[in-house]
């Protein structure tokens, strides 16, 4: 059998990275029945469009973004959230607001942790 050889790209492009995605999308659906899931992004923005979010850390922005989250959730039917934080990132954030880790790898990357956090949306 003859295969193309692997090519390895550093910068993929978005159409790419996309088509990829959708295929991996596509195969999900017929193993689960499960479809209807689309691309959501909330942002605060000032009077500019700049996107502000990151920069107001302490301010209750992030809570109020995370909720709006998961209200939308809501809204399309989905019945839990799970997401990911590293332990230089905000895995407390999330669990102060219901989240409960149900995996973490050390040393990844090097002397942190990766955290998988689960929240139902009842």
């Amino acid at each position: 059998m003859d295969t193309a050889p692997f090519v390895v790209e550093t910068d993929p492009s978005f159409d790419d990275v996309r088509f990829l995605e959708d295929r991996l999308y596509a195969y999900n659906v017929e193993q689960t029945g499960v479809d209807g899931g689309q691309w959501l992004a909330i942002f605060l923005r000032d009077d500019q469009q700049t996107i502000q979010a990151g920069l107001m850390r302490g301010q209750g922005v992030g809570t109020q973004l995370l909720h709006a989250a998961e209200q939308e959730a809501r809204a399309h039917g989905c019945d839990h959230m799970v997401l990911s934080s590293f332990s230089f990132q905000a895995p407390g954030f999330y669990q102060k607001l219901g989240y409960e880790v149900f995996a973490v790898l050390d040393e990844h990357p090097r002397a942190h942790r990766a955290y998988s956090l689960h929240k139902w949306l009842r």
